[in-house]
């Protein structure tokens, strides 16, 4: 039975695909429409693959261009780094430029010449617990010790201890430093004393009934010859008065900024030429 119905089947659709294939030879419609259908099952079948690789191509493209843009920005923001640590070494040069052009345009001290030094050490060595700085000149420069310090401030200190091309510098705060001052308007004198990193000068010996303001600057005076006189030194921040002393209690403050000096002017005397000639020396033990 199962037989029968196959066999009649088979013939069914072999009567089916004789009419058919007789039909398409004379109309040629199914090789249209299985063209048609083919190139719909191609379009399909290949449309996942054109996406991927559309997608592909477009992600690529844009991290190259990500890769580039990258690259560009790295490249302005190191030019930018650059840039910027150019311009602070410019406003350092102008800066110091300053400094330098304020050096210079201080006046000439009478018979005592200046030479510029660069400080390159705060409070180092055996004596870091003093008020002290290192200066880059020497006795190879000349430099001896009780060289005068200053800046176009006001006087910073004296030199104590020099070396062949370095020298160590005293600041008028240290406790050891003692500087003869008078008063610039009042002329008042006194001895002006440091006290140590952050505390203010003290000025000794100033009698009691010696006129002195409050504000007045106080200038060396030259008597013990280290200084030349009338440089500023400090500026009289008290004065108080007592009934159980002779002398007034005077406190100033330094006229310069000792922690941002870089930059200083060191004095040194001119060699006193001898007035008097030979000749005119014998002439007159002969007269």
């Amino acid at each position: 039975m199962k037989l029968k119905r196959a066999a009649i089947a088979v013939i069914i659709g072999l009567f089916v695909y004789l009419s058919l294939y007789s039909w398409n030879l004379k109309s040629g419609q199914l090789d249209r429409m299985s063209g048609f259908t083919g190139l719909e099952v191609v379009k399909w079948v290949l449309w996942p693959g054109e996406w991927v690789h559309d997608q592909a191509v477009s992600f690529w493209d844009r991290y190259i261009y990500l890769v580039g843009l990258r690259e560009f920005n790295d490249e302005l923001s190191s030019q930018n780094s650059l840039m910027r640590l150019e311009i602070m070494k410019l406003r350092e040069k102008a800066a110091e430029a300053d400094r330098f052009q304020a050096l210079l345009n201080m006046s000439p001290v009478e018979d005592w010449t200046t030479m510029g030094a660069r400080i390159i050490a705060h409070r180092m060595g055996p004596s870091a617990a003093l008020d002290s700085v290192i200066l880059a000149k020497g006795t190879s420069s000349g430099i001896g010790a009780d060289t005068p310090v200053l800046t176009p401030n006001g006087v910073m200190g004296r030199i104590v201890a020099p070396g062949l091309s370095a020298s160590r510098a005293m600041l008028v705060t240290d406790r050891n430093s003692r500087i003869s001052v008078r008063g610039q308007l009042n002329r008042s004198a006194g001895l002006l004393i440091g006290n140590g990193d952050g505390e203010p000068l003290s000025v000794k010996y100033m009698k009691l009934n010696a006129p002195v303001d409050e504000g007045e600057i106080l200038v060396t005076s030259g008597l013990a010859g280290l200084f030349p006189p009338g440089l500023p030194v400090a500026r009289v921040v008290s004065v108080e008065r007592s009934d159980i002393s002779l002398f007034l209690t005077v406190e100033a403050v330094p006229l310069v900024d000792m922690e941002n000096t870089e930059e200083v002017l060191l004095l040194q005397r001119l060699p006193q030429s001898n007035s008097t000639a030979p000749g005119n020396s014998t002439a007159v033990q002969g007269g």
